[in-house]
């Protein structure tokens, strides 16, 4: 039996997802539709006088942009999860190759999948920019330019930059004569050397390490860009441009930096509630160890906006637990709750039984279940304000815009102010591994 998913993504400038199931064949319907007056700027850009031979084809208006539709089937978003090894560093795809879920467009620009990169050549200037914000990290990504495009990747950008050498970072993809040419950091710093002497066609990398104030950016492994902002900017969005000229970027993967761990031998960063069934340990090798339940492990500290990494092993795969966050302190659960569930339905990966892991429970199911039961898996959660997201073994399952009625409880509205973690024991069945959670909070 074949599952297909087909993505068809609605980006605005709020929340892009909007789902319509088939359960018959197990199809997830969405649309991309791209805005028709943002652009990457609010200053008015005008069009210098046409020549006189030039005025009839201007006057011939272009043809609207066309909606994309993306399939892609359980096998290839599963084939596109990372090795083990990479996914619990950290790193993520942004893309997964075959749709742009976890991406919006600002602009009327072709924007598109083709042969597992992400494509555009045509329509007005504006970025496909990230559902969530990132602040310090590691990127790298595949571009493939013509000669003459002008492009570039956004960091730590909002949605609509006014001036690169203010609001956001723009490593630069242009030729030698722009006065930033590939690899420089638009309004700010030039690159070192000659960063355009590939043969144009080919694929080439660009890795950005954004830390704090540094950047640091490599072209093919070479180090050609290192900058230090003296006042420096918050979190921000990645965002891909559209300037002029045809571009394609893939294997688009991040690392968020600067993360700590929360497992000591000793549980020091947590408080236990031993009336409740169930027991937290911590084996010789360091793993935390959850036993029974319904019972809870919370943290001493409280946080809002952060990105968590969790490594984590679930005996059997009708077995379940769950990473609660904003919770109310000293309350049972009282929180956001993102799901640790490998079951699924009927075998199918696009339904899960229980949620799925990395899927906001009673909010939104993940679109893949990634996890499988018994082996190590790591999960990456972001919450940003309304915003939450997650990735599993290295690929996004959720992404999910809280616009609820603000509530104290965020299992009655939306909460944005500091809570707990809570680590669950779901049931007296529960028999489930931890062997590493690590945070850092990201602020605004």
């Amino acid at each position: 039996m074949i599952f297909k998913t087909i993505f068809s993504l609605v980006f605005n400038e709020m929340y892009p997802l909007i789902f319509r199931m088939k359960s018959k064949d197990f199809l997830i319907v969405m649309m991309v539709v791209t805005v028709t007056i943002v652009g990457c700027s609010k200053k008015s850009e005008t069009e210098p006088v046409a020549k006189t031979a030039d005025v009839e084809a201007a006057s011939v208006p272009k043809a609207p942009i066309a909606p994309q539709t993306y399939e892609a089937s359980a096998e290839e978003l599963l084939a596109a999860r990372l090795p083990e090894s990479e996914a619990s560093e950290g790193w993520i795809r942004l893309f997964d190759g075959h749709t742009l879920y976890g991406w919006e467009i600002t602009g009327a620009a072709n924007w598109r999948v083709e042969d597992g990169s992400i494509v555009v050549d045509d329509g007005a200037k504006c970025l496909l920019c990230t559902a969530v914000p990132w602040k310090d990290f590691e990127l790298t990504l595949e571009f493939d330019a013509d000669a003459t495009t002008n492009s570039g990747v956004f960091l730590r950008t909002p949605l609509e930059p006014e001036d690169p050498k203010l609001d956001c970072y723009e490593v630069n993809i242009a030729p030698n004569d722009n006065p930033f040419p590939t690899a420089g950091i638009v309004g700010r710093q030039k690159a070192d050397g000659d960063t355009n002497d590939a043969v144009k066609g080919d694929w080439r990398t660009m890795t950005m390490v954004m830390d704090g104030n540094d950047l640091k950016v490599s072209i093919d492994g070479k180090l050609v860009n290192e900058y230090t902002d003296s006042i420096g900017l918050g979190i921000g969005r990645i965002g891909l441009q559209h300037n002029s000229g045809r571009v394609a970027f893939r294997n688009i993967r991040l690392k968020p930096l600067g993360m700590s761990s929360l497992i000591d031998e000793e549980l020091s960063k947590w408080t236990k509630y031993p009336k409740m069934p169930g027991e937290f340990t911590v084996n010789g090798d360091g793993e935390l160890l959850v036993k029974g339940g319904r019972t809870q492990l919370e943290s001493k500290d409280t946080c809002a906006d952060f990105v968590l990494l969790a490594e984590y092993r679930l005996a059997a795969v009708e077995m379940n637990s769950g990473i609660f966050f904003r919770c109310i302190p000293g309350a049972e659960m009282m929180g956001y709750e993102c799901q640790l569930s490998n079951e699924i339905k009927d075998g199918n990966p696009l339904a899960p039984a229980d949620t799925g892991t990395g899927g906001i429970f009673k909010r939104q199911d993940a679109r893949v279940v990634a996890g499988e039961a018994d082996q190590w898996t790591s999960l990456l959660l972001v919450a940003h304000g309304e915003k939450i997201a997650a990735w599993v073994a290295g690929i996004q399952v959720s992404n999910w815009f809280d616009d609820r009625k603000p509530d104290e409880n965020p299992r009655k509205g939306l909460r944005v102010e500091p809570g707990t973690l809570m680590i669950q024991g779901h049931d007296p069945t529960t028999d489930a591994k931890f062997k590493q959670i690590l945070i850092v909070e990201i602020g605004s």
